[in-house]
């Protein structure tokens, strides 16, 4: 993590987004402020490590972060703002819900939500910024547990194997079944299943 340079501020909050790409639920993204004095091992895009050790991590930036918050968009909101703006939308969520006010804020991609406090976005960053990468990490932790929830609501979708992308087996779950009430209405496959476009 020793290609980016840090901007000179003493509270740095990382944020990070999960889900979207998927054709169900909500778009989660996640704010943390780590403690440098309380460094964690280990941090890095969350897409890189296992499902266990994801857990462990998370566990771990909960418990040594000076703050962390979870931010959400809903499938309706996706369905009304689309997924840019709803991303954006989830993202100042996140940083609102941080009980300390940081003094910078560094956003995975190229392209981050307004805020008050200066800001900048990172190509990239959850492989090069510890704070996003402690992001990344606790929100794919809290979005993959929301698809297990949702798996065990609709269990013939598979949500639990591919946690709502769109891999072959939810595409033929999908045109089975028909959409569930989380699935995003404004995507492309889902609106095709409900006969909203050819």
């Amino acid at each position: 993590m020793n290609e980016f340079i840090y901007p000179n501020a003493k509270l740095i909050a990382g944020v990070d987004e999960v889900g979207r790409g998927p054709l169900v639920g909500a778009v989660v993204t996640a704010a943390v402020i780590l403690d440098p004095n309380n460094p964690i091992e280990g941090l890095m895009d969350s897409k890189k490590l296992s499902e266990k050790k994801r857990l462990a991590l998370a566990e771990e930036i909960k418990a040594k972060a000076l703050s962390w918050s979870l931010g959400r968009a809903e499938p309706a909101e996706i369905d009304e703002f689309n997924i840019l703006h709803a991303t954006m939308l989830a993202m100042q969520r996140a940083v609102a819900g941080l009980h300390i006010q940081p003094d910078f804020i560094l956003v995975d991609g190229n392209r981050p939500p307004q805020f008050s406090v200066p800001t900048q976005a990172v190509v990239k960053g959850d492989s090069l910024v510890a704070e996003i990468s402690a992001a990344s990490i606790i929100a794919k932790v809290a979005r993959d547990q929301e698809m297990d929830e949702l798996d065990k609501q609709f269990p013939q979708y598979g949500f639990a194997k591919h946690k709502g992308y769109p891999t072959k087996l939810h595409f033929e779950k999908l045109i089975e079944f028909g959409a569930t009430p989380y699935h995003r209405k404004s995507f492309a496959p889902v609106k095709k299943v409900l006969g909203l476009i050819d």
